[in-house]
């Protein structure tokens, strides 16, 4: 069990892609630069296998935003996003509505 103050802890927010490279020493990632509302942001996430490029590109998201850098296969990612297991791989959280860069998520 997670205690609601340890749940909110966790910074969600809105971001919006920016870029979308293929990670340079790992297939099945991506590593996004993210618009967080203050700033841009890397994120290393392994959707290259779900999502092209060109669907990522502008689409809003939810990150965890102030989870601990880490660096993947080499890269540096800063936050996560957030993403549903499906049987046909990971389906992206996004807002229903549009919704500003940096709105917090509750």
């Amino acid at each position: 069990m997670v205690s609601f103050e340890d749940f909110k802890k966790l910074d969600l927010r809105i971001a919006r892609v920016v870029e979308v490279k293929e990670h340079p020493n790992a297939d099945k990632l991506y590593v996004l630069s993210v618009d967080t509302g203050e700033e841009t942001k890397q994120i290393v996430a392994g959707i290259r296998a779900s999502y092209a490029v060109e669907e990522l590109v502008g689409k809003s998201i939810v990150v965890v935003n102030n989870l601990e850098p880490a660096v993947i296969r080499g890269e540096s990612s800063n936050g996560m996003l957030l993403a549903a297991s499906s049987e046909n791989g990971p389906v992206i959280l996004a807002p229903e509505k549009e919704v500003m860069p940096g709105a917090q998520v509750r």
